[in-house]
């Protein structure tokens, strides 16, 4: 194969529709945009505006504030998802469970700001975790089954 003969999979491109090319193209006349007008034409950008009145997220006052920038994002692992990692054969449950081997073993895509245990269901498996963080219940259920779980930063 050389690279004059590399081209797309037959039917994996589709041409653009044209617009304005005559009544027998289903397209025509108007294109497809309504009738007159200005957001009949092209580069509008009207959104919002309300003919001269105060638009209402003017009118209605700022509420909230959003921390994005220190907020944590953590991949979250339900038990579930643990026990059938370890049903399958790919977790090994006498070594730490740590977020390296959850993404070893794809249970996780990528490692972001660590990772969180939730609950759902009961452990049957002895987990020793070394994870960010985990919810109250899923604590409870690992820990009743014989398991232990270290909170770990990043």
């Amino acid at each position: 194969m050389k690279l004059n003969e590399i081209s797309d999979k037959d039917g994996s491109v589709r041409s653009s529709q044209r617009l304005g090319r005559g009544i027998g193209s289903g397209c025509g006349k108007t294109a497809g945009r309504g009738v007159k007008g200005q957001k009949s034409r092209s580069g509008v950008s009207i959104n919002g505006f309300e003919g001269g009145q105060m638009p209402i997220y003017r009118r209605l006052p700022k509420r909230g504030f959003s921390n994005a920038f220190f907020k944590k994002d953590y991949n979250e692992v339900s038990i579930s998802c643990l026990e059938k990692g370890v049903q399958f054969g790919k977790l090994d449950v006498t070594k730490p469970i740590t977020a390296q081997t959850l993404l070893k073993v794809r249970i996780i895509r990528r490692i972001r700001d660590g990772v969180r245990i939730l609950g759902g269901s009961e452990a049957q498996s002895k987990f020793y975790l070394e994870v960010s963080g985990s919810s109250k219940s899923a604590l409870d259920s690992i820990k009743k089954a014989g398991g232990a779980v270290k909170i770990v930063e990043g």
